[in-house]
């Protein structure tokens, strides 16, 4: 089976600064709002319909990031190959509040503190989309 997903690495601008939207999944892990495509989406469109369902947030895409493959085995399905477009959003409009029946907690971070929350508590397949992310981000925005 092939599943397809997107989301993004969501960012702000507050006091001069950077600021990362992750999310608390049910596992206990720090990662960054995805979800599954629905027939007649774009990965875009996609993207953006799961960031504001799992995080309150509205946002607008500036890029596209890394795609990230991976397999895993789902409960009905078996082994499920995942493909995840992720892209960088800018945080338009919206208050973050977590979609409880999917995810424990939603909160901005500075990207110092995004960076190390993912490196301790985050998927590893996650750390070149959020090294993408803050390298454009301090490159190309800052």
């Amino acid at each position: 089976m092939k599943e397809i997903s997107a989301g993004g690495v969501v960012f702000r601008e507050k006091h001069g600064r950077y600021e990362i939207l992750m999310i608390k999944d049910r596992f206990e892990h720090w990662t960054l709002p995805k979800g599954k495509q629905e027939p007649g989406e774009t990965v875009e469109e996609t993207a953006l319909r799961e960031i504001e369902e799992e995080t309150g947030i509205k946002g607008e895409i500036l890029r596209p990031l890394v795609t990230v493959q991976y397999t895993y085995e789902h409960l009905q399905h078996g082994e499920t190959d995942k493909v995840v477009h992720y892209f960088l959003v800018k945080a338009m409009d919206g208050t973050e509040s977590p979609q409880l029946e999917e995810i424990d907690d939603v909160t901005w971070l500075t990207v110092k503190e995004a960076l190390s929350r993912q490196a301790l508590h985050g998927y590893s397949n996650n750390q070149e989309v959020m090294d993408q992310a803050v390298d454009f981000l301090t490159n190309e925005c800052g």
